[in-house]
């Protein structure tokens, strides 16, 4: 179903199931082995906490919400918002943790992405160069796992033909394909050549309402920024009435880039590696009571 939605969209395109690769290795160099064992997805609360007017209180706890998912100890990757209580400031939040369990404390391999004061450039650090704790705020995408090898879906794709970015392409395959039943899927992906465009939140918050679509872009800083990015993609084919954001996707590198990945900047030499897998359930934790559709892009 895969490869030939991406057929449509890029010109060449590969998928297939293979062994997961080593994650604890380079370039991911993540906390766990792999992305296998009881997958399953979250979305934490959501943008409406954020707009039209943020509700700093919304704080919460990468631990809890692995018990929350049923998955003690899970290894968790995604797409959030930092915690503002923690760093002080608005920044995106790349979550890359082993959440704690009874026999081992929590591994935080996270990256923050914020706007450097010094320069107004991206300033990616390691998570845990700075703080101690697994928080984070407002929102969340996640894909949660026992972080074990096993076999796992491997998506190749180059050179893009099409309007649709990577991740928009595969969940609308899956829309097409899998119509009302809703397919939910995690893991991690590398841009290896070419360039993309990230945004990454201002340090402030807006003090005016943001309303728009218009609005949020304005407020947000984008970049152009270049490969390798390793990203994490958290996709639902389609919203089965629980308020989703049925897409959305953090990087980092080493390189000191990272952010909110919108598409890549160079579609004739862009190349895309995935390894992704199904999630088996989903969980809807903390829904905004009121909401609305802006900023969800």
């Amino acid at each position: 179903v895969l490869q030939k939605g991406l057929k449509e969209n890029f010109a060449d395109a590969q998928v297939s199931v293979v062994d997961c690769p080593d994650l604890t290795q380079e370039p991911f160099n993540f906390p766990a082995k792999g992305i296998c064992g009881k997958p399953r997805i979250a979305d934490v609360g959501g943008v409406p906490y954020l707009i039209p007017v943020v509700q700093k209180e919304k704080i919460y706890d990468l631990n809890t919400v692995a018990k929350d998912m049923e998955l003690p100890g899970a290894f968790i990757l995604g797409a959030g918002a930092a915690s503002s209580k923690i760093l002080g400031v608005n920044a995106e939040l790349i979550p890359i943790v082993q959440t704690k369990s009874e026999k081992k404390p929590a591994i935080n391999g996270s990256y923050i992405a914020q706007i450097n004061p010094a320069d107004k450039g991206c300033l990616l650090e390691k998570y845990s160069s700075k703080y101690t704790d697994c928080e984070f705020g407002l929102l969340a995408n996640l894909y949660a796992s026992e972080g074990q090898p096993g076999k796992v879906i491997e998506v190749k794709a180059n050179g893009r033909t099409g309007e649709l970015n990577f991740v928009s392409c595969l969940r609308q395959t899956l829309e097409k394909h899998y119509g009302e039943k809703p397919v939910g899927m995690g893991g991690t992906f590398i841009i290896q050549k070419g360039k993309a465009k990230i945004h990454v939140m201002p340090p402030e918050f807006s003090a005016c309402p943001l309303n728009t679509d218009e609005d949020v872009n304005n407020w947000l800083k984008f970049f152009e920024m270049k490969a390798p990015l390793i990203c994490q993609p958290v996709i639902v084919s389609r919203d089965p009435g629980f308020d989703l954001r049925v897409e959305h996707t953090h990087c980092f590198s080493h390189h000191g880039e990272g952010g909110h990945y919108h598409q890549d900047t160079s579609p004739d030499s862009v190349q895309y590696l995935g390894y992704l897998l199904p999630a088996e359930l989903l969980f809807r934790i903390d829904r905004p009571q009121e909401t609305h559709l802006v900023g969800r892009d």
